[in-house]
């Protein structure tokens, strides 16, 4: 039987009814209280309970335990996958927190380019080890045209002792170009010049009892890593986040997610570490014991088989993704039974996080889970932020339904009201520190409670069941008004558009803020029809029909022929679309969609 002809056995009614296989849950117990003013704090009854801050202390204590098994794996050239031991693993932190300690000053920062691998777990750990600050950020910093605004403005502000970064001739002349004045560490320092520090001299280092002095001396309370902000809207803001903040957010994961997940077991992950998201995945798998699988794949053209190629290979139990990725996964899956099978053989928990996942992706996700196995498959969310060092609130019950779940251990939860919906505000000891160097900004996203004001809408799935979770219903940052003064919903009318135009398109795109009238930009699926514009020109009517009033209307759509830029910002590391970022980089397109002649491809509603 081909994937199309299980799908159809296996649609609506069939595959809804079926049950969900097996996952350890924390058993939903919340306490929810009102406020006279209609104000909503919610947290759970589960108590939260910590894990040492001093997270090299944890990672080497559990290198003793776990000895010669596989900490991390990285697939060669020739397709085998090579393994690095915790026992190794520790060692080579070891000689890197010497070299640490030899030639950084206290406290002074390590900058991190690179894509994920051994040698960037190993320095990430040592940095822990020996109390310098981590400052992980995008390898895009180094390879963006133009005057490097954004690794320059990273310099600027953290002024790093060291930066260690993959051989590549574009982030030399990065580095070059921005005028950095600090020590070089790469796998091949030839790239940089005589200067440079090898990786593996700096591994190689001998360690002294200065090492465990170092360790024994880590504040957990002071600041460990500032991570970046995505910078939708301008230059990234420097999030200070303390070693306790780190472990917090990782015990917050294990309490509801954990045994779920199975982050002592195999992984298979490619989300960035210089991301939250990425990030704890990494600590996670380190202080717990798994082997974590270094996936060289992302969710992009021409990167995304390589991610396919690993999954259709490697059964694991725990997958995790942006919404982006799912959405191309389950296009994969339509043409490919072999990697359906492989990936659902012992799948027991799927995770998204960076954006809300649309409707359709997890249906059609669940049909080919069911098609697979005869079981749908728990899908949770981690909703979270840099803020809050990652996702601080979980799916962990069963449900057919997407959205923000519920708080973990630890987490508190403010709802204000605004309309119909609510405010997300959240509070715990996950919390960051502030922006660095920006006490004007620090202080506006904190409330006279010190709740962190998210910038999300949310609402309950059905308010009188309040255990059934929170549902995402738009960013402030993403509303706004047309010229009439008509405020446009827009990450609620996204997830609408994109569940109406299912599975012609992957992405799109809202245009736009003071225009007298919506339109709509799409990135099409690689398959779609020579027909494409007049089918969704047709579906959109269809969509039209539904709506009351023009803040919901589409009268225009055009179809983007090249995809996201990540030199124009236009999509993230993680596969998020940053709106603004398509309008301006595609600003010739959006005129044709508002000139008084439409051009000729533009279909018109």
């Amino acid at each position: 039987m081909t994937v199309a002809e299980e799908e159809r056995v296996g649609t609506d009614s069939d595959w809804r009814s079926a049950p969900f296989r097996h996952a350890e849950f924390l058993p939903v117990d919340l306490d929810l209280n009102r406020d006279a003013d209609g104000t909503i704090r919610l947290t759970t009854n589960h108590p939260y309970q910590p894990i040492d801050g001093n997270l090299a202390r944890a990672f080497f204590a559990m290198a003793e335990t776990k000895g010669d098994a596989p900490a991390l794996a990285e697939r060669e050239p020739a397709g085998e996958w090579k393994a690095t031991s915790f026992r190794y693993l520790a060692r080579d932190v070891r000689g890197a927190a010497q070299w640490m300690i030899d030639h950084l000053p206290p406290r002074g920062v390590l900058v991190i380019m690179a894509e994920n691998s051994v040698a960037v777990a190993t320095m990430t750990f040592a940095a822990f080890a020996t109390g310098r600050i981590l400052c992980p950020v995008s390898p895009a910093y180094g390879v963006a045209g133009g005057d490097h605004a954004r690794l320059r403005h990273v310099f600027a502000k953290v002024k790093p002792a060291a930066i260690f970064l993959d051989p590549k001739a574009p982030y030399a002349k990065a580095l070059k170009e921005i005028g950095a004045d600090c020590q070089i560490i790469s796998t091949d320092p030839s790239v940089f010049g005589n200067a440079a520090v090898a990786y593996a001299d700096a591994i190689a280092t001998e360690p002294t009892p200065a090492v465990d002095e170092a360790v024994a001396a880590v504040d957990p309370s002071a600041t460990g890593s500032y991570m970046m902000t995505s910078g939708s809207t301008g230059l990234p803001k420097v999030v200070e986040q303390s070693l306790d903040a780190l472990a917090a957010n990782t015990a917050q994961g294990i309490g509801l997610i954990g045994r779920a997940a199975g982050w002592d077991d195999e992984m298979l992950d490619w989300l960035p570490w210089h991301h939250a998201a990425g990030a704890s995945v990494l600590r996670a798998g380190l202080m717990l014991g798994g082997t974590l699988h270094i996936d060289s794949g992302k969710p992009a053209p021409g990167l995304f088989e390589r991610s396919i190629d690993n999954l259709r290979s490697k059964s694991v139990a725990y997958f995790n993704n942006v919404p982006l990725g799912y959405a191309m996964l389950v296009d994969a899956m339509d043409r490919d039974q072999q990697l359906r099978d492989t990936f659902f053989a012992k799948m027991r928990l799927m995770l998204y996080g960076g954006a809300g996942l649309p409707q359709p992706v997890y249906d059609r996700l669940q049909q080919h889970a069911v098609a697979a196995t005869g079981h749908r498959v728990h899908m949770t969310t981690g909703y979270g932020m840099t803020e809050t060092v990652s996702g601080c609130c979980a799916i962990h019950f069963e449900t057919d339904k997407v959205g923000i779940g519920l708080p973990g251990p630890g987490v508190d939860i403010k709802l204000v009201p605004n309309g119909a919906r609510y405010e997300v505000r959240l509070k715990g000891p996950m919390l960051m520190s502030g922006y660095l160097d920006e006490p004007e900004k620090t202080a506006a996203v904190f409330d006279e409670d010190g709740y962190y004001r998210t910038g999300d809408m949310a609402v309950f799935h059905d308010e009188a069941h309040p255990e059934q979770g929170l549902a995402f219903a738009g960013r402030m940052a993403e509303e706004f008004k047309l010229t009439n003064g008509t405020w446009v919903y827009g990450g609620q009318l996204r997830e609408a558009l994109l569940k109406a135009l299912s599975p012609l398109v992957t992405e799109i795109v809202l245009a736009d803020d003071n225009r007298p009238f919506l339109t709509l930009l799409v990135w099409p699926k690689a398959d779609a029809p020579a027909d494409l514009l007049d089918q969704l020109v047709q579906r959109l009517r269809d969509f039209n029909a539904g709506q009351q009033g023009g803040s919901a209307t589409i009268r225009r759509v055009a179809i983007m022929t090249s995809p996201p830029s990540v030199d124009a910002h236009e999509i993230s590391d993680k596969g998020t679309i940053n709106r603004r970022a398509v309008l301006d980089h595609r600003s010739d397109l959006v005129e044709q969609l508002y000139a008084d002649t439409p051009g000729p491809g533009v279909g018109v509603v």
